[in-house]
């Protein structure tokens, strides 16, 4: 390949660009990794001499292949059988149901095998037909769908044990407070949220009160950096450390899958219950 062909290449390549990007956020569910992931996508374009007779669709299935291997290695969850009973939900609103869920849909994803999540996110949100799914998950387009057929019951209809944890909410809140992700906080936070603070707390120069969904989020907005996941008397929590020392535990009261209160807690007696924890574990 020539230096102008190799330069039309990397024209056509950065126009999907976009596309690719959202794709590989939206499986992997981080934006920073799902850079990577294209950027691996353009290596293999440009080392390939096969000829491409519709570069989107190659470039779908390759990002797609490397997004599955990565879930692969990141979640250990057992490919099931299919023999599963067909869902149909309208496909006019299949696309809305996968945009409309936010940060729900998102964990709820992380309980889902490698192939349904990528079947799902492929065709609910995306748009992408099931022969191209099933070329970038090496099955059958019958096959695909019932993938994603699958996913869309556990994602619409989840099980009492599919519930989201309060331990998940938590950190998905702290994580949208430490990335700066104030739709996601939004989304986490119940209307009347409040915040409240021990006099110990307030010694430090936490606020002693913040009411509303709006002025909790902007608080926490972009904050948050130094808190590290704890736990307080067996339920979930995240706590501002400095220097190595615990000074303020952030305890969140989850209500419905959305937090809706948060006590900012610095009684020594309090800080001296606290473990450390390692996602739901307790360490």
């Amino acid at each position: 390949m020539d230096r102008t062909q190799q330069d039309q290449l990397a024209e056509r390549f950065e126009q999907e660009r976009p596309r690719l990007t959202a794709l590989a956020a939206r499986v992997l569910g981080d934006p920073a990794e799902a850079q990577d992931i294209v950027q691996q996508a353009w290596l293999r374009l440009a080392a390939t001499d096969q000829e491409i007779d519709n570069l989107a669709a190659w470039l779908t299935t390759v990002t797609t292949r490397l997004c599955l291997d990565r879930l692969r290695r990141r979640i250990p969850v057992p490919e099931e059988e299919l023999e599963v009973a067909e869902v149909a939900p309208d496909p006019s609103q299949d696309m809305e149901l996968a945009d409309a869920v936010g940060i729900a849909l998102q964990l709820v994803l992380n309980r889902l095998s490698p192939s349904e999540r990528v079947a799902f996110v492929m065709h609910d949100s995306f748009g992408v037909e099931f022969s191209t799914i099933a070329a970038a998950l090496d099955t059958t387009p019958q096959s695909a769908r019932k993938l994603a057929s699958r996913a869309r019951a556990k994602v619409t209809q989840p099980r009492p044990e599919d519930a989201l944890a309060d331990w998940e909410v938590v950190d998905a809140f702290m994580a949208a407070a430490r990335g700066g992700d104030f739709t996601r906080l939004i989304e986490l936070l119940a209307p009347d949220v409040v915040v409240r603070a021990d006099a110990q707390a307030i010694a430090t120069g936490t606020p002693a009160a913040i009411d509303g969904r709006e002025d909790v989020a902007s608080f926490f907005n972009g904050a948050a950096h130094a808190a590290l996941p704890v736990g307080l008397d067996g339920r979930a929590a995240s706590a501002w450390y400095d220097r190595g020392i615990a000074r303020v535990l952030f305890d969140l009261t989850v209500v419905d899958g959305r937090v809706a209160r948060i006590d900012f807690r610095a009684d020594p007696e309090v800080l001296a219950r606290m473990a450390r924890r390692d996602g739901a574990r307790l360490r």
